[in-house]
């Protein structure tokens, strides 16, 4: 297929050739060849972003929220066509493609109105004639990091907060998906133009593959760290990051669990098992992997999600009415295929899983479970719905939490009982915990991220915007004495 003109409306018609291929998973092709960073263009690109923290930090945080405004102005003109090159790099169906720039302009909009809440806090002093403020400043240079099954979102979850929170930011995109990264930066770089005095290095992005974000991760000119990826990734990440005292925000593997209760509508909940397991091919970090059952609805659901995933729509994602577009690459074919080997191997009862006759397509696959066992544990980065029954939901709530990863979750119920005990604190683990939606398809306005293996990172709603800056405690005394804190008297 010629793929060239989604890379010119995307503004990547002309890339200047390197050593970097990047194929399509929708037919394997090769679709560009780019250059990558030198160890010593990184130290430059770090450099500037360094000098740019100087001057960026003292423009005023509403001013900083203007440019997020108009790189919300030029995602939304792009929209269609970088969707397009999501879709084109990545192999998620066009909706969503569309849905992920969305999120970006979600985010951007959300960004402007914190750029005039960065509150602090006023507190009482035990002190006479003295006041105490917390206040919050810019920490300094950002990288991120992010994976190929979510190319654009990632990075501006963090960065439109980084930026109004007066940080620069260095983007290292996973290797498999460049070129997204590359047409966001031609957005943003329009955007800077129309803002004015944007300082150079402000906004930049580093192309390379491990090497690069190591590089990233051990510079102590690089303040903050967001990495968004594997757990084994994360603990690389978290290791170096900790040997420097630097901060970093992680948002790792995830292992997402319904349970379906005798109460639910099973219509609801059916459709959200379909969305939650299939969408992105079972590539996201809050795909549904565990499905667990209450005994007397069990045949029932099974029977009905079977029926649905026999008429899933498998093909070009870029073609309307296609539901379920390829896997990234051989080497997650190769890796769901040993998935449910295993679990076959643990007594798994196996229903769909085939590859299709076009490489890098396969049919999502239901694995009803005899018990939870190890390979149930893992995170496999494929369309693997395992299927458990339970009896009480004191049991369910305890199968779902007994996985090392801790993102996402969710219960189908119609009893306000059950709801409420899943969302409390004898509940649901997990750093996102949901009733009656599925564990994927997260807005904004909350803040994101999970515990455990998933790291404990939080991006994009709430106070997640904290984690950009620095918190600073402020004494004032405006009297003529000098009173020590705690009564203690110490006369010279």
């Amino acid at each position: 297929m010629d793929f060239s003109k989604i890379l010119a409306q995307a503004g990547l018609a002309e890339l200047q050739a390197g050593p970097l291929k990047v194929h399509t998973p929708i037919d394997g092709c090769e679709i560009a060849r780019i250059t990558v960073q030198s160890a010593a263009e990184t130290a430059e690109i770090i450099a500037k972003s360094k000098a740019a923290f100087a001057a960026w930090k003292l423009v005023p945080a509403p001013r900083r929220g203007e440019l997020v405004r108009l790189i919300g102005e030029e995602l939304r003109a792009e929209k269609e066509n970088l969707g397009r090159l999501v879709t084109l790099e990545c192999g998620k169906i066009l909706q969503e493609g569309l849905g992920e720039v969305q999120e970006m302009i979600d985010i951007c909009d959300l960004a402007v109105g914190i750029s005039r809440q960065l509150f602090g806090l006023t507190i009482a002093s035990e002190r006479p004639r003295h006041s105490m403020r917390e206040t919050w400043h810019p920490m300094g240079v950002c990288g991120i990091i992010t994976a190929f099954n979510f190319p654009v979102a990632p990075w501006c979850w963090n960065a439109a907060l980084a930026l109004v929170c007066g940080d620069p930011v260095i983007w290292k995109p996973s290797e498999k998906t460049p070129l997204c990264a590359l047409a966001v930066q031609k957005i943003c770089e329009r955007a800077m133009a129309r803002f004015g005095d944007a300082p150079e290095g402000l906004i930049q992005v580093l192309i390379g593959e491990r090497e690069a974000g190591e590089v990233l991760t051990e510079s102590r000119d690089v303040a903050i760290i967001s990495a968004t990826g594997s757990t084994r990734m994360g603990h690389a990440v978290g290791a170096a990051m900790a040997a420097r005292f630097g901060r970093c925000i992680l948002e790792l593997g995830g292992n997402n669990a319904m349970i379906v209760a005798p109460s639910a509508d099973l219509e609801m909940a059916l459709r959200a098992i379909v969305f939650s397991a299939v969408g992105t091919a079972g590539q996201r970090c809050t795909s549904l992997r565990r499905l667990i059952v209450h005994e007397d609805i069990y045949e029932l659901l099974l029977a009905r999600l079977k029926k649905a995933y026999s008429g899933l729509p498998i093909g070009n994602p870029l073609e309307e009415d296609v539901l379920v577009g390829p896997l990234i690459d051989g080497d997650a074919m190769a890796a769901m295929a040993r998935a449910l080997e295993a679990a076959k191997g643990d007594g798994a009862v196996v229903f769909g899983g085939e590859a299709l006759a076009e490489a890098g397509y396969v049919h999502p696959a239901i694995a009803e479970m005899p018990a939870q066992t190890g390979i149930v544990r893992e995170e496999t980065f494929a369309p693997i719905l395992y299927v458990m029954k339970y009896k009480d939901l004191v049991g369910a709530i305890a199968l779902q939490n007994d996985v090392p990863q801790g993102l996402s979750s969710c219960i189908f119920t119609t009893d306000m009982r059950e709801a409420e005990y899943f969302l409390s604190a004898g509940g649901s683990d997990c750093g996102i915990a949901n009733v009656n939606i599925g564990p994927s398809g997260a807005e904004i306005g909350g803040a994101f991220g999970g515990e455990k293996d998933t790291g404990g990172g939080r991006e994009s709603g709430s106070d997640a915007w904290r984690g950009y800056m620095r918190r600073q405690t402020n004494t004032l005394n405006y009297s003529r004495e000098l009173p020590l804190a705690q009564g203690i008297k110490f006369d010279i």
